[in-house]
């Protein structure tokens, strides 16, 4: 399959904290998918990019545009802190790592 890049856009006024990024107590991630659909229609982009595929397309993105907010002067988000973290260990050492919340 090929990789295909996206430009996309955040709408002015959008800030990271909008997706209400968290973790519950078994790890499991949850967001609100409604900042994802204002971008995706901001950036002419089918939300099922994101949707109905593989999920390190919509983690991918989410990190991105986490770096994107920290360089910007951002606050810190602690969930995203954590799962960027999970992805260098397993980087590093192989795969499940799965840090409790806020414990990286």
């Amino acid at each position: 399959m090929e990789n295909t890049l996206l430009q996309i856009s955040i709408p002015e006024g959008l800030d990271f904290s909008a997706l209400k990024l968290a973790r519950d107590s078994d790890g499991h991630v949850s967001f609100d998918w409604e900042p994802i659909n204002t971008i995706c229609a901001a950036s002419n982009i089918n939300p099922e990019v994101f949707t109905d595929t593989h999920e390190d397309n919509i983690g991918g993105f989410i990190v991105s545009w986490y770096r994107a907010h920290i360089a910007n002067g951002g606050k810190p988000d602690p969930v995203a802190e954590d799962l960027i973290l999970e992805a260098q260990l397993e980087d590093t050492h192989g795969g499940g790592f799965s840090l409790p919340p806020g414990r990286a």
